[in-house]
């Protein structure tokens, strides 16, 4: 093929990941990553932020694991501190699947507590990917300071991502259930079960945590322990 004729192809190609149907758009994604070409990662991450359909957008995240690295980690670190969240999630994504340590500096602490929780559980499968040898103790005590937050899809992102670390998380996990807040205790203690056991399933783990929490009640502080003595 001609220069003039891959140019050619290049810009339709580029035209149609803004194509109405969904169905154009997957097939123009797939080309893409099928020839890399260093062109096309500016826009590819474009549309990244704003591609509405989750299956276009995973072929968006493959097309661009297909181009030069020294490329798409710049353009990437560029996106995660986006306003959009959509931008932040999936360059988050993007990098766990390139899983280049390099990108290790882009996972801040703002990123693994952002508001958004779309946003942060990118952040969170990002950070167990990307996290260089001796820093897995830090990140899970980072990670534990959001247990029992959200919705049970996000707080089974966040029990996955713990559970990933491995034992290093046990100091940190223990913390978490001495602390007054009967959902930060429950989202420890089922996370605890399926760091203990890999085979229970996180739903029944949640839900024998919440009734133990019923049970025990608020945890005893120090003054109250020694106002008894």
């Amino acid at each position: 093929m001609t220069m003039a004729r891959q140019d050619t192809a290049a810009i339709r190609a580029l035209r149609a990941l803004e194509d109405p149907s969904s169905s154009v758009r997957l097939r123009a994604a797939l080309a893409v990553g099928t020839v890399p070409d260093p062109c096309f990662v500016g826009k590819l991450v474009e549309r990244c932020a704003v591609e509405p359909e989750f299956f276009v957008r995973d072929m968006l995240t493959w097309a661009l694991t297909r181009q030069p690295v020294s490329l798409t980690l710049p353009a990437l670190f560029r996106e995660v501190r986006s306003e959009r969240a959509q931008a932040r999630s999936q360059a988050l994504h993007t990098l766990s699947k390139i899983g280049d340590r390099q990108a290790w500096p882009a996972i801040t602490r703002a990123l693994l507590s952002d508001a958004d929780d779309e946003v942060a559980r990118s952040a969170w499968r990002a950070a167990v990917v990307l996290v260089p040898g001796g820093e897995e103790s830090a990140l899970a005590a980072v990670l534990a300071t959001q247990l029992g937050r959200g919705e049970r899809e996000t707080q089974l992102s966040l029990s996955q991502a713990l559970v990933a670390l491995g034992e290093v998380t046990v100091p940190a996990l223990h913390a978490a259930t001495t602390v007054s807040a009967p959902r930060v205790r429950a989202h420890a203690l089922a996370t605890q079960r399926v760091l203990r056991d890999p085979d229970a399933g996180f739903e029944s783990a949640i839900e024998e945590a919440k009734r133990v929490v019923a049970l025990t009640g608020a945890p005893r502080t120090d003054d109250e322990n020694r106002a008894d003595r």
